[in-house]
């Protein structure tokens, strides 16, 4: 049997609510500015290697989709005695 117990202390069931005005939108863009500014971006070797990878994966599943389409089609053709 499992036993479900409650949390020690109070847990608020509702967050608690903002103090001061409410939206702000210079506040908000300079959050996103300070935000920005903590990201680790790629830099330009690795998104070249990235992209190249991603170009590579593309050009090999659509060969892999065209030859499966190929089979196929030869065997629905066999099977059937229809198309080219």
């Amino acid at each position: 049997m499992v036993s479900v117990t409650k949390p020690k202390g109070n847990s608020p069931k509702m967050p608690p609510a903002q103090k001061g005005p409410g939206f702000s939108l210079r506040r908000y863009f300079a959050d996103v500015r300070a935000e920005a500014k903590r990201v680790t971006w790629p830099t330009r070797r690795n998104t070249i290697i990235t992209t190249a990878a991603v170009l590579a994966m593309v050009v090999a599943t659509c060969i892999f989709f065209f030859i499966v389409d190929q089979v196929i089609g030869l065997g629905i053709s066999k099977i059937l005695g229809i198309g080219g």
